[in-house]
């Protein structure tokens, strides 16, 4: 019999997960287990009469264990701090990770307690008040921590300069494209240093906080997942990123302009009830947002054999650096 052939991406069966985790978590008999989404990780949803429950598959070269470790550390004293998240869930040996002998190797898992409620991406003012206070209450837990655990760091060196240096080989034959990138990276660097940066709070950041990643529930309150981004860097990434949530919604025409900045106040004033920004703090929010726009076009470089070749074609990379100008001309002053 010839032996398996190597794969560098496969999904597990929901079946025999369904098996291994009622087994594993002692959970009831007629638990449903079902695959949600294949993308940067493989999501899950678990059912029974009493429960819901996410169980999320890494990919290794996405995450090291090492990396999910520090993820469920994060989780962990975020709960423990009176943090609304989904948080990993012990097994009945108190394991937090399980591991899989996949065909391509390891594949790490958690099962996460589910995030009751929904996503509601036309947020009223009532939501926008709770989102800022709470974002604001998470910040201050991870602005006072150290993870035992390394997680990747929000900075200059990997947000502009590591993306450039990566996606030169993809933009060969669009130097135009290439030329404006280089360009405003240096914008944002001479930018920065009009920043007294020294005062910046600094901690572990979602830094994809938009409405698809919390849940209301029907008494307002707010549950935070997916902190498979969570890293390192200035907090106000948190508030750019959900910046971007008004950015996308206004190139949709499902909100104008006018609103969009008062909506996005009112977020800004709530969270500044807990935790105040400085001055500089405010100014460079919007800024930050070309250096995320430029770590995500890397990152769909990066995966691109295993789920990304789809969004990656010339046209695809042409509208995105379509979207960092418009971020530009809206939001920046350069």
């Amino acid at each position: 019999m010839n032996p398996i052939f190597p794969a560098q991406y496969s999904t597990l069966s929901a079946s025999a997960l369904k098996l291994y985790l009622i087994n594993a978590y002692e959970l009831e008999n007629a638990t449903t287990c079902k695959l949600l989404i294949r993308n940067v990780s493989d999501t899950y949803i678990l059912e029974n009469s009493s429960s819901k429950y996410i169980f999320k598959i890494y990919r290794d070269v996405h995450r090291k264990f090492q990396e999910i470790e520090a993820e469920v550390e994060l989780l962990n004293i975020l709960k423990a701090n009176g943090n609304a998240v989904s948080y990993p869930i012990q097994d009945k040996d108190g394991k937090q990770i399980q591991q899989f002998n996949a065909i391509e190797g390891t594949r790490n898992g958690i099962l996460f307690s589910f995030a009751e409620g929904k996503v509601i991406h036309d947020l009223k003012d009532e939501h926008l008040i709770q989102l800022g206070k709470d974002i604001a209450k998470i910040h201050q837990t991870t602005s006072s921590i150290k993870l035992t655990n390394k997680r990747q760091a929000y900075n200059f060196e990997t947000t502009l300069y590591t993306p450039l240096k990566t996606l030169k080989p993809h933009f060969m034959k669009m130097p135009n494209e290439y030329n404006y990138l280089e360009e405003i990276a240096g914008k944002m660097i001479n930018k920065f240093s009009e920043f007294d940066t020294e005062n910046f709070s600094y901690g572990y950041c979602h830094y994809d906080l938009f409405p698809k990643n919390f849940h209301f529930n029907d008494k307002g309150t707010i549950t935070f997942f997916d902190f498979d981004f969570a890293g390192e860097g200035y907090l106000i990434n948190d508030l750019m990123s959900f910046l971007n949530h008004y950015f996308f919604h206004g190139i949709n025409n499902l909100i104008t302009p006018e609103q969009a900045e008062k909506d996005f106040n009112t977020f800004l004033k709530s969270y500044q009830e807990i935790k105040v920004l400085t001055e500089d703090e405010i100014k460079a929010i919007p800024y930050l947002g070309v250096s995320f726009h430029l770590f995500f076009l890397k990152f769909f470089y990066d995966n691109f054999d295993d789920w990304s070749n789809p969004f990656l074609t010339p046209k695809f990379t042409k509208h995105r650096i379509d979207l960092i100008k418009k971020w530009e001309k809206q939001y920046c002053n350069f």
